[in-house]
């Protein structure tokens, strides 16, 4: 009886931010992320949508330096509500209130 053959199986890691290419779908994305109580959702998410756009080009149209872009979006941060702002409008994204 013959052995069956050893199959490999490889998994590339999934990035987030090779699929924020429109601006619907990077609006949703935010949107979603902003509704979760854990406020770490929204600063990764905002995070992967400035590797999309590109962290520099992000940060210079935010007028932050990269390195303060990195420090406001990572996991625990707990930036100015004046920066989160900065960031949305560098993103040519804007902040929605709705009743629940």
């Amino acid at each position: 009886m013959k052995k069956p053959k050893k199959i490999k199986v490889t998994y590339s890691t999934f990035e987030i931010s090779d699929h924020l290419n429109n601006e619907t779908v990077i609006a949703e994305y935010l949107s979603l992320a902003a509704q979760d109580r854990n406020p770490d959702v929204l600063m990764m998410a905002l995070s992967d949508v400035a590797k999309a756009r590109g962290m520099a080009k992000v940060a210079k149209d935010a007028g932050l330096g990269r390195e303060s872009l990195y420090k406001a979006l990572r996991q625990g941060s707990k930036p100015r509500f004046e920066t989160i702002s900065a960031i949305m409008r560098a993103l040519d994204m804007r902040l929605d209130v709705a009743a629940k």
